[in-house]
């Protein structure tokens, strides 16, 4: 199984430290998994210009096709101004429409307040649906007060953590068991 760890901004350290736990409870709990981790802080993206995600080249194909062989992916975000980052939708942007079918979504939200909760319901969650993605439902919200010095204080922000990752990996097993079986159907 192969899953990618999206960090979807290029700014700002609270979103990297629940990726980096993310990906720490993921290789403890699921050594086999094949995991690749893609912080867009690391990388230098191209706007997309509308071409296929296979013509580009460089930092831009690397990160496509990474997320495109992907079987599953987990987001983390922040929220800016009552939105999602420019560079997390360029990285939409750049991806075909039908680019999550057949992959399981999950996501893990940073904000400076609680109020901005519903910005994963209102606006990430319809552009993945679009997308096709098939959706771990319950996401990770982590508020400002859930840490300190780049660390995460909260208990339960940690325990939702490893939840979504047993969530996502379990989805992502349950699915291709039920493409396995579709396929054995039509006998060829």
């Amino acid at each position: 199984m192969k899953i990618v760890g999206l960090s979807g901004s290029r700014v700002g350290s609270k979103t990297k430290t629940a990726m980096n736990y993310t990906v720490k409870a993921l290789t403890k709990k699921y050594p086999d998994t094949e995991l690749t981790m893609i912080d867009l802080a690391d990388y230098d993206v191209q706007f997309s210009d509308g071409r296929n995600y296979m013509e580009y080249e460089g930092d831009t194909g690397y990160v496509t096709q990474t997320i495109m062989e992907a079987d599953a992916i987990i987001i983390g975000t922040p929220i800016f101004q009552a939105s999602i980052p420019a560079t997390l939708k360029n990285i939409f942007d750049l991806l075909p429409v039908n680019a999550f079918r057949d992959k399981v979504v999950s996501m893990i939200v940073t904000a400076g307040s609680a109020k901005h909760y519903l910005i994963a319901e209102q606006q990430l969650k319809p552009i993945l649906a679009y997308m096709k993605a098939q959706m771990v439902q319950s996401y990770v919200f982590i508020a400002e007060e859930d840490f300190y010095r780049k660390e995460i204080t909260s208990d339960d922000v940690l325990y939702r953590i490893d939840r979504l990752v047993e969530d996502t990996v379990t989805l992502t097993e349950t699915y291709e068991k039920i493409r396995e079986e579709k396929e054995a159907e039509y006998d060829f």
